[in-house]
């Protein structure tokens, strides 16, 4: 069939359904649902068989669910309405959850339901369920759908009851630090999280807060900054404490929309002196401590021969000093005796590559591009000049742009199921660096590496696979993902063929290095990044703008509403990302 995906942002969501159903044979296009743009005028260029809205903040004009079978995705159960079901799901404690695919109607949520699939809900932040358990939860209900409505038999069930959900303003999600004991702010947080954060007063500033995790030492006054930790700040609560990665200001009239940043980047100088509380790092693991993790956003751990070196940063934006941290955290690693290391192995985003909002809040953006990109590389290329060991790329979630390539450059790439993959540059203006120019064509060939970086569409992981881009997918839930990776990572070691394995990799990596030196590769791609950085006219100045702050589109990128013109190589849009509304229907704050 021909299906078109309405939507009010190419987010995660709407990424997945758009590889998912390319995989089952479908033609896909996409069209935005921009403010100014007539939709009725652009599903009539399309004649679709089917129009479904995986993220869609607006309600669809008449004229076009008169006229075709439009089909939404609901997060949440049949029954459930309103623009912040997921959040006040959290926020009510609920253990399960569900998706439901429903007709449009003149009334939101209201139509006759096609498919429901359930789902649970760890506690984990809003935004990682949204790419883990719900968008699982949504594919299984819009394939569903999208079968059922093919039969031609179907019929829709009406719903028989519902229950609407009010929109969750911010006075419904203000933290009381005088009260409020770190469970309650946590799952505050965790509510919030992407967007739009929660709103509060910090060192006389109205800050967005992102993000949460607990801390299980530190005790002060409540709402007290106690310290910092790479870029995140810890406050006490009632019964403890927690750490805050991130921090937005709010925007304030006739100003662009803030960057979020690293928090302690956000405060700057209102920071007041704070002790900066070290993360235990690999290498200051002694001897005898497999199985001990490192707190914060870089940790390491043992398994008999399996080393794992973990890392989650916010968004998978990796920032000059992330890349530093974790090439000297990937090198302590290396030190270890083992012959397996498995990278990554989370069950959110892996990487997304160089950090864009550091870079547009920078001084200089050009100085920290060119920063970001030579750490990039550097971490990069401990991983391919490794020859002692297997190295394994884990991915539990996406991963795009320098992100993909970084995965790349280990000896095998594991993706979940679920996992979404943007192996390009092209939207942001950029022809990229992370030795992609070996790496990619080393797995896949020049001419799908070219077809891949100029079409600039995403690719699920069973296509992926199919393609060779990556080596094994991975089936199982976002939660099970770190245990059956480590299963899978020990069989991997225990295999009689590994220490074979290890032992080509020198002669292999020097075979490689005959034909084209590595560096000649950096050196080429540099050469064009550095380009790009210091040419204020190019695309990627107000590409990475747009992205950073929220811009909203003017309109469909060509590439998403005429595939074929992807072939054409032009610069046509920001880059795909998650979108304040990305996570659910809701509504710009600040």
């Amino acid at each position: 069939m021909h299906i078109l995906l309405v939507a009010s942002a190419f987010n995660s969501l709407t990424q997945r359904v758009h590889a998912e159903l390319r995989d089952h044979g479908h033609r896909v296009a996409v069209e935005l649902a921009v403010p100014g743009v007539p939709l009725a005028d652009a599903v009539r260029r399309h004649r679709p068989d089917l129009i479904i809205a995986p993220m869609l903040t607006t309600a669809l004009p008449r004229e076009v669910w008169e006229a075709h079978t439009c089909l939404i995705v609901h997060p949440g159960p049949v029954g459930d309405r309103g623009p912040s079901s997921l959040d006040r799901a959290i926020l009510d404690r609920a253990d399960r959850w569900g998706v439901t695919v429903l007709q449009a109607t003149g009334e939101m949520d209201a139509g006759d339901v096609w498919a429901f699939a359930d789902c649970p809900l760890p506690e984990v932040a809003k935004s990682d369920l949204y790419r883990g358990e719900i968008a699982d939860a949504a594919l299984r209900a819009v394939l569903t759908a999208v079968e059922r409505f093919a039969s031609g038999t179907y019929a829709p069930r009406p719903q028989t009851t519902h229950h609407t959900r009010p929109y969750l303003g911010q006075e419904d999600r203000r933290i009381d630090w005088e009260t409020d004991p770190t469970e309650r702010v946590l799952r505050t947080l965790r509510a919030a999280d992407s967007r739009p954060g929660v709103l509060d007063e910090l060192l006389g500033g109205a800050w967005y807060l992102h993000g949460g995790r607990p801390e299980y030492e530190l005790r002060g006054r409540p709402g007290e900054l106690l310290a910092t930790r790479d870029g995140a700040v810890c406050r006490a609560t009632t019964d403890g404490a927690v750490w805050i990665p991130e921090l937005r200001a709010r925007r304030r009239p006739g100003q662009p929309a803030p960057v979020k940043l690293p928090a302690t980047l956000a405060l700057a100088d209102r920071l007041p002196p704070l002790p900066e509380l070290p993360a235990p790092r690999p290498g200051d693991l002694p001897d005898g401590s497999e199985g001990v993790a490192a707190p914060g956003d870089i940790g390491y751990r043992e398994e008999g021969r399996v080393g794992f070196l973990s890392f989650s940063f916010p968004g998978g934006a990796m920032a000059t000093d992330h890349c530093r941290r974790l090439l000297h955290a990937y090198r302590a690693a290396c030190s270890r005796p083992t012959s397996v290391l498995v990278l990554g192995g989370g069950r959110d985003f892996f990487s997304n590559g160089i950090h864009l909002g550091v870079i547009e809040a920078a001084d200089d953006p050009a100085a920290e591009s060119w920063a970001n990109i030579e750490a990039m590389d550097d971490l990069v290329e401990a991983i391919l000049t490794t020859t002692d060991r297997l190295v394994v790329a884990a991915l539990g979630g996406n991963a795009a742009a320098g992100g993909a390539m970084l995965a790349l450059a280990a000896d095998e790439v594991w993706c979940r199921t679920g996992v979404v993959l943007n192996p390009h540059y092209r939207l942001m203006g950029l022809h990229g660096s992370e030795y992609w120019t070996y790496t990619l064509p080393r797995r896949v060939g020049a001419a799908v590496a070219e077809r891949l970086t100029t079409d600039a569409l995403p690719l699920s992981a069973a296509a992926a696979e199919g393609l060779g881009l990556i080596d094994r997918t991975v089936p199982c839930a976002p939660d099970a993902f770190a245990a059956e990776t480590a299963r899978l990572a020990g069989l991997l070691a225990d295999s009689p063929a590994t220490p074979s394995r290890i032992a080509g990799k020198k002669a292999a990596r020097d075979r490689d290095e005959a034909v084209r030196p590595l560096a000649a590769h950096r050196e080429a791609e540099l050469t064009r990044m550095r380009a790009t950085f210091h040419d204020p006219d190019a695309p990627y100045h107000a590409l990475r703008r747009a992205f950073v702050r929220k811009e909203p589109a003017t309109g469909t990128p060509p590439h998403l509403a005429d595939p074929a013109s992807s072939r054409r190589g032009d610069v046509t849009a920001m880059a795909a990302h998650d979108s304040p509304s990305a996570v659910e229907p809701c509504y710009q704050e600040g």
